[in-house]
Parts: structure tokens; C-alpha cells; sequence
């Protein structure tokens, strides 16, 4: 722990310095900066890459839990610990929305669509029911309403990008047992 201390600030004091202050010989420092690097911290790098190429691919919506199974899924053997020490050390934070905000306007001139599922959306096999209300979509700037794109064929190829895109074929949801939907609808008979 002293050593890497050492190591990080190298640059703003001399080494000897450094370890006279954190009494540590400067001949172990050297030792400890000329040993290989251990076989955990290799494959820490090996996970870590991993982590990132996922993170990117979740468009950084993956956390601890959800990364964890990307990564076994992906013939890595990782604990959530591992996963969670290795993005916390390097900054790896997914983008967290708000709760659910009800925005309902029971006030309102259009029309009343009939609610055939009745709060029921649970299906016999895959492409029984759907349901989806895409007025608006949360941004890290707030709630993006759908006549905020200049066109509706900019707002359209928006928001069918993220559901087919990544949404749909990719995100783990919670509900289907922590597996994405085209993985669901591939284990129904």
C-alpha cells in the first residue's frame, strides 16, 4: 500500500523523500516496482477489460449485478465483489435514472384507449401482449418529451434505435429472471 502510494506521487516528490517519510526503504520500493506483476492482478486486467467493453455495450446502464452476469455469460468465473471492487477502482458508475414519476394527465382531450390487459401481462409464450407508453424518455438533463425532437422522424429513429438496438435484443431485465428478451423468448418451447 505504501509502495503504491509512493509510486503515484513519484512525480511531485523524490522517491527518497517519500519513503523516508513513509519509513519504507527506498531499495524495497525498487524490489517492490521490478516484481511481476501477480497472476490475480493479470486477470484483474484481463476482467477489466471485459467490464468496459460490456459498459459500453449496455450504454452504461449495466451496474455491479447485471455486469456480473454479462461477464459469466461470457465464460468468465467472476463474483459480484470482484466485478464491484474492479469498477469502483476505476471509476466505472452506471447512469442512474430517476424513480417512476407519474405523469399521467387525467384531464386531457384525447382519446381513452380500452385497457385490454388489465394489469395482466403475463404471457403464455413470447409475442401475446405487448404494451409501452414512449411519450416521453428520461435523459441525464431530464425528461425528454417526445415534441422536443426538431422532427418526428428524428424522435422515431431515436427512440426505435434504443428499443431495438439495445433495449429489447440486449438489457437483462430483472423480471425475466435477469436475461435479456430475445434469450427469454429463445428458452420458450
Amino acid at each position: 500500500m505504501r509502495f503504491a502510494f509512493i509510486h503515484g506521487h513519484r512525480h511531485e516528490w523524490s522517491i527518497e523523500r517519500l519513503c523516508q517519510v513513509l519509513r519504507v526503504s527506498a531499495r524495497g520500493y525498487r524490489a517492490w516496482t521490478s516484481r511481476p506483476v501477480c497472476q490475480r492482478q493479470r486477470t484483474d486486467l484481463k476482467v477489466l477489460v471485459h467490464i468496459r467493453e460490456h459498459y459500453a455495450l449496455s450504454n452504461g446502464s449495466y451496474g455491479r449485478p447485471r455486469m456480473t452476469m454479462e461477464l459469466r455469460e461470457a465464460g468468465l468465473d467472476v463474483g459480484e465483489r470482484r466485478v464491484g471492487r474492479l469498477m469502483k477502482d476505476n471509476g466505472i458508475r452506471p447512469v442512474r435514472t430517476r424513480r417512476h414519476k407519474v405523469t399521467t394527465d387525467s384531464y386531457h382531450q384525447s382519446d381513452i384507449v380500452a385497457n385490454l390487459l388489465d394489469g395482466d401481462f403475463l404471457a403464455e409464450g413470447p409475442n401475446q401482449k405487448w404494451a409501452g407508453d414512449i411519450r416521453y424518455i428520461w435523459t441525464g438533463e431530464g425528461w425528454l418529451w417526445r415534441q422536443n425532437w426538431p422532427t418526428r422522424r428524428q424522435a422515431t429513429a431515436a427512440i426505435f434505435q434504443h428499443i431495438n438496438g439495445f433495449y429489447n435484443p440486449r438489457r437483462r431485465h430483472s423480471y425475466l429472471g435477469g436475461i435479456s428478451p430475445l434469450a427469454f423468448e429463445a428458452r420458450v418451447p
